[in-house]
C-alpha cells in the first residue's frame, strides 16, 4: 500500500486490513466503513487486564490463548471485523493475522458510548459465530457481568456474584474482579 493510501479511508474489508495497522487511532470495520473506537476509562482497562490475567492462569498449558483488544474477530461471515476487549481461541493462531480463528469467548467491557452496540449489534454478530460458546459484557460502574451463552440461545442474563466460564473451568467472584475499582 502506498503512503497516499494510508490516509484514504478504505472501501473494502481487504483495504481496511491493509489500512488499519497504519493508523494511530483504533478502528473496527462495520461492513461498509471504518468506525473509530473511543478510548476507555481506567476501570475499563483494569477490568480487562484482571480478567485477562485470570484467563491466562486458567489456560496455561492448554491449547487455548487469550488476546487483548488489538486482535480482532471476523463476524457477519467474515465481512466485518470487531476488536473486543478480550477474545479466547483454542485453534492454532498465525502471528501475522489481525483476527483470531474460531473464537470461543468474547468479552467487552461496557462503555456508555458503546453499550447499546455491544448489547445489540455485536451480540447478534457474535452469536452467529459457530465456534463462540460465551459472550460476556462487564459493567464498569458495578460488579455485574452480562452473560450470553450458546447453550442458553445467547439470551442475556445478569450475574452479580460470580463470572462462571465452564469452558475453562474458571469461576471468578465479581467482588474479587472489581475489588478497589468502585470505591
Amino acid at each position: 500500500m502506498s503512503a497516499a493510501l494510508a490516509f484514504m479511508p478504505p472501501r473494502t474489508l481487504e483495504e481496511f486490513l491493509d489500512w488499519v495497522p497504519l493508523q494511530d487511532e483504533r478502528f473496527e470495520w462495520d461492513g461498509v466503513q471504518p468506525v473509530a473506537m473511543v478510548g476507555g476509562t481506567l476501570n475499563h482497562s483494569e477490568l480487562a487486564a484482571r480478567l485477562e490475567e485470570a484467563l491466562r492462569r486458567a489456560l496455561r498449558g492448554g491449547p487455548c490463548r487469550t488476546f487483548r483488544s488489538d486482535v480482532g474477530v471476523r463476524t457477519e461471515r467474515g465481512t466485518r471485523i470487531r476488536f473486543p476487549d478480550l477474545v479466547v481461541t483454542c485453534s492454532p493462531v498465525h502471528g501475522r493475522e489481525l483476527a483470531v480463528p474460531e473464537p470461543v469467548l468474547v468479552v467487552e467491557v461496557l462503555s456508555a458510548s458503546s453499550a447499546a452496540i455491544d448489547r445489540g449489534v455485536k451480540r447478534a454478530e457474535y452469536a452467529a459465530l459457530p465456534s463462540l460458546s460465551r459472550y460476556v459484557m462487564l459493567a464498569q460502574d458495578a460488579p455485574i457481568a452480562l452473560v450470553c451463552a450458546r447453550d442458553d440461545g445467547f439470551a442475556e442474563r445478569q450475574e452479580h456474584e460470580a463470572l462462571v466460564l465452564p469452558e475453562f473451568g474458571l469461576t471468578l467472584p465479581l467482588a474479587e474482579l472489581y475489588a478497589g475499582l468502585l470505591d
